[in-house]
């Protein structure tokens, strides 16, 4: 199944490439989505990496969910607002540039420790705010130029980098490194992430997860088939520490592997001990057997 952040992130990407209008040797604001989108026809021959986003939600199906403005700083005010702002990364979310976020906007596609994946238009390849296309850029996470974004209510939930959002219904923490791919599907946990209200997680009948078997279920001598979906989950998601496997019996491979996926959830110290807590084992999303 997809999700509303998916759809929104490959609408975006479609339209890398494009350009505005180009006359007497000038790019000059004129594109095909102000009149695209009812209410902001006015915007045509204006700065349009706003009125990008809100194209963008309207076709993939997210209206609602964003601002319909031509203005960053009405878009920023909007999330505010619905108390929906952070200073953190969001897959999908809208980021906003500038002093108050009011010089530039995209969306967030994707984030590392340093660095944040964004689709923005009427930019260049220098990253101008007043460029002459869609690009796909890399910027500095922690960069002054970068002043926050907004987080879409999705129905499926949202994945992002905020440590206040952790205990949130409706939200999948991943502190370091995050892409479209950590998006839940639309409606597989009942409309949002797994486990984020603090739950025993991914335990719902029918939502295809296995539930959380406690923190005791994991210890030397356990032998399951749970364990070894796990693994596999886990080798998936690039943290695996097996020489070999992984196999149903616990071991410390399994449980470096775990710490492995806690670390990448963004999660230390005592949270990242290698034995699965509720909502790190919600967000692996282990398959039932």
């Amino acid at each position: 199944m997809s999700s509303n952040a998916a759809d929104l992130i490959n609408v975006a990407r479609d339209q890398v490439g494009y350009h505005e209008g180009r006359e007497g040797g000038h790019w000059n604001n004129i594109q095909k989505f102000s009149p695209a989108v009812p209410g902001l026809e006015w915007s045509q021959g204006e700065a349009w990496c706003a009125t990008f986003v809100a194209w963008c939600a309207q076709e993939s199906g997210n209206a609602g969910r964003f601002p319909v403005t031509a203005s960053c700083a009405e878009g920023v005010a909007w999330f505010k607002e619905r108390d929906r702002f952070t200073e953190y990364p969001v897959i999908g979310g809208q980021v906003f540039f500038g002093p108050g976020g009011g010089s530039h906007t995209g969306i967030c596609v994707a984030y590392t420790a340093s660095t944040i994946t964004t689709v923005e238009a009427n930019t260049n390849d220098g990253g101008s705010s007043e460029g002459d296309g869609v690009y796909m850029k890399t910027r500095e996470r922690r960069s002054d130029w970068v002043y926050g974004y907004g987080i879409p209510e999705f129905s499926e939930g949202v994945v992002l980098a905020d440590p206040e959002w952790k205990d949130r219904a409706g939200a999948l923490y991943f502190g370091q490194e995050a892409s479209p791919t950590d998006s839940p599907s639309d409606g597989a946990a009942g409309g949002s992430a797994p486990a984020a209200d603090g739950g025993s997680g991914g335990g719902d009948a029918g939502d295809g997860y296995e539930p959380f078997p406690g923190a005791e279920f994991f210890h030397d001598g356990q032998n399951s088939d749970v364990i070894t979906r796990m693994g596999e989950r886990l080798v998936a998601e690039g943290c695996s520490a097996y020489a070999e496997g992984p196999g149903p019996e616990w071991s410390d491979a399994d449980c470096e592997s775990f710490r492995n996926w806690q670390h990448k959830l963004g999660d230390s110290g005592s949270d990242a001990d290698g034995i699965p807590g509720p909502k790190q084992w919600a967000a692996l999303q282990v398959p039932r057997g």
